[in-house]
């Protein structure tokens, strides 16, 4: 049977393709023969339209040649063949060398800006801040860095990861708000690798601060970041101060070998931990917190004590009209809320909560103290606590390990969790036979459907303590906070039903996620990502402050704490905040701000207010609180 014939036009589609194939040579050649058959035809009527064209045919077509030659820069001289192709045979040389040109121009200037839109170029500055990796922290510490730069002139924050460069400026734009007089410059590499890292010139850098990202071999990363950045300042004379953050307890000493004796390693999970438990027992303390660790408001800075040199610490307490003194450096060790006879040593610093350094001033606060209004009566002492813990990950154990440090005989933790969470099973397990002052017990749910949250007696717990899980593969993004805010949702509509608070403390993974958890007037939230950035930022600026923070930050040392007011004032009566700070100091505290209960459902601060002026009054009731820095 003879094969059917394809159609003409068929066929003439697949020469052409056939013919574009073969390279370069055959796009240009059709490309030249495209050209004539547009220019000829064109020049040939503007030569038979013209009026003062030549008579011959031999002239006009010499004219169509000469106007042809001009339009596509081939030369037009007439003659012989061989002077025509001499003509021809140049215009294509020049045309050659002008195009080779204009394409190596072209090239060379497209590489350059692929490599400036890369990052790739070396940063030559000065006292600025490196900061390598990326995570939802980078935005905390960026957006601080900002701040705290607000006052330099030549100020710079220099951020390096495995990103891409446009990529990573647009999305710290949005989230970190305008830059000022600060630089922001973005470099584009691993910063696990020795020969990227000077990209961000390391060696001239104020500090280095190193983020774990949110991958689970983040504490790996950290100490191959930290080993690289060694290797890269290896024969440098100087070296900046480092701070880096680990999740494990396990990477701690490796992360402090490789950053060396300048560097600074935060547990971040731990310090979580401890965070959420000092807020499930006074919600409302991550707002202290915050309050201090941003620099925004007031935060801590070390000051020289002028004139209470050989005076015992007391004194100092009332020495500031607009600073909060809270203890002392002696060396590289901090000694917060010491004993207030504790004798200032002509070394010491003094630990002081103010608006900037140099709003520390000296002048006596005493005249304005009130002592018929100060209260007298003990502390309440600690009872038993009831602890309901919805949801679990990688910080509950060591929640639960917090929690146990300090309960009183019969304190109780309700644990609901789902059956996939081996770890709270094994918690549970391994609780079960240590005879201690806290009793855990699991219970299996999904902290998501409303059915699980009825079965629990919530209204008859201290606190409840919402935990949004890991992140596992295969998860939508925001799935943790998305869950957590589910639970919220359902713990406040049995607020609202009941009518009765709940002293609800949450974790949140994404500080945008803060507005719209629906939270009641006794509900915390504590973003530990923004926390930790907080605390990276303000080390950097200082280091010895890293001995404040993690005296501050220990289980057993002098940390924040929210009293009742009426520990301190009488309730109902006009008192100065002087007063309040001498009746503190009476029971071993440093006083350095309160929490107005009449303000609590009022944002953005809620109530709170750090470092007020000595002299300010006002009329104290039963339910303010008073915050102190001191031991449990």
């Amino acid at each position: 049977m003879a094969q059917r014939r394809a159609p003409l036009g068929d066929r003439a589609r697949y020469w052409f393709d056939r013919t574009l194939a073969r390279g370069a040579a055959a796009l240009v050649g059709w490309m030249a023969l495209l050209c004539l058959a547009v220019v000829v035809p064109a020049n040939a009527v503007l030569v038979w339209t013209d009026s003062d064209a030549p008579a011959s045919l031999t002239d006009r077509l010499a004219q169509v040649w000469r106007l042809t030659g001009q339009t596509l820069r081939l030369g037009g001289a007439t003659g012989t063949p061989l002077r025509v192709m001499t003509s021809v045979l140049l215009a294509l040389v020049a045309l050659l060398y002008v195009s080779t040109l204009v394409g190596l121009i072209t090239t060379a200037l497209t590489d350059r800006l692929t490599a400036l839109r890369r990052g790739r170029s070396t940063v030559l500055e000065e006292g600025h801040a490196v900061v390598l990796g990326w995570s939802e922290q980078v935005f905390t510490v960026v957006g601080e860095l900002v701040a705290a730069n607000a006052n330099q002139r030549r100020a710079a924050v220099v951020v390096l990861a495995d990103r891409d460069k446009t990529l990573m400026e647009e999305a710290l734009g949005p989230r970190t708000g305008p830059f000022g007089r600060t630089r922001l410059i973005c470099r584009s590499g691993p910063t696990t690798d020795p020969a990227v890292l000077p990209l961000t010139g390391p060696a001239t850098a104020g500090a280095v601060l190193v983020l774990p990202h949110d991958e689970p071999d983040a504490d790996a990363e950290v100490v191959r970041t930290l080993l690289a950045l060694r290797a890269a300042l290896a024969g440098e004379r100087t070296r900046p101060p480092v701070v880096a953050a680990v999740r494990d307890d396990r990477y701690r000493l490796a992360a402090e070998l490789a950053a060396g004796r300048t560097g600074v390693v935060l547990e971040s999970d731990t310090v979580t931990a401890r965070l959420i438990v000092q807020a499930a027992r006074r919600p409302g303390l991550s707002l202290v917190h915050q309050e201090l660790l941003d620099f925004a408001g007031d935060e801590f800075y070390l000051v020289r004590g002028v004139g209470l040199t050989g005076r015992p610490f007391g004194d100092a307490l009332l020495a500031y009209p607009t600073s909060s003194v809270v203890g002392l450096m002696r060396g590289d060790t901090a000694l917060l809320a010491p004993p207030p006879r504790t004798p200032i040593a002509p070394d010491d610093l003094l630990v002081a909560v103010s608006r900037d350094d140099d709003t520390a001033r000296p002048g006596d606060c005493a005249p304005l103290v009130e002592e018929a209004v100060m209260a007298s009566a003990p502390a309440a002492p600690a009872r038993a606590e009831r602890v309901l813990l919805l949801g679990w990950n990688r910080r509950a154990p060591l929640l639960v390990d917090q929690l146990r440090r300090r309960a009183r005989p019969g304190s109780v933790v309700d644990v609901v969790a789902e059956p996939r969470d081996a770890t709270a099973r094994q918690v549970g397990e391994a609780d079960a036979g240590r005879g201690t002052g806290l009793s855990v017990t699991l219970h299996h749910g999904d902290t998501t459907r409303p059915e699980t949250l009825r079965r629990l007696d919530v209204h008859s717990y201290d606190s409840v303590i919402v935990l949004g899980r890991d992140p596992v593969p295969g998860d939508p993004p925001g799935d943790p906070d998305t869950r957590t805010l589910v639970t919220l949702l359902l713990l406040r509509q049995m607020e609202e039903a009941t009518g009765r608070e709940l002293p609800v403390v949450t974790e949140l993974i994404d500080d945008r996620n803060r507005a719209l958890a629906p939270l009641g007037p006794g509900a915390d939230v504590i973003v530990s990502g923004r926390l930790i950035g907080l605390l990276m930022a303000q080390i950097s600026q200082n280091r010895l402050l890293a001995a404040v923070f993690e005296e501050l930050f220990s289980a057993d040392g002098a940390g924040v704490r929210l009293r009742p007011a009426a520990d301190y004032v009488l309730p109902g009566r006009e008192a100065s905040f002087a007063t309040v700070v001498a009746a503190a100091r009476h029971r071993g505290e440093c006083a350095i701000g309160y929490r107005s209960h009449a303000d609590v459902p009022t944002g953005p601060a809620y109530g709170v207010r750090i470092n007020p002026p000595k002299d300010e009054r006002r009329r104290w009731t039963a339910r303010d609180e008073v915050v102190v820095v001191g031991r449990d």
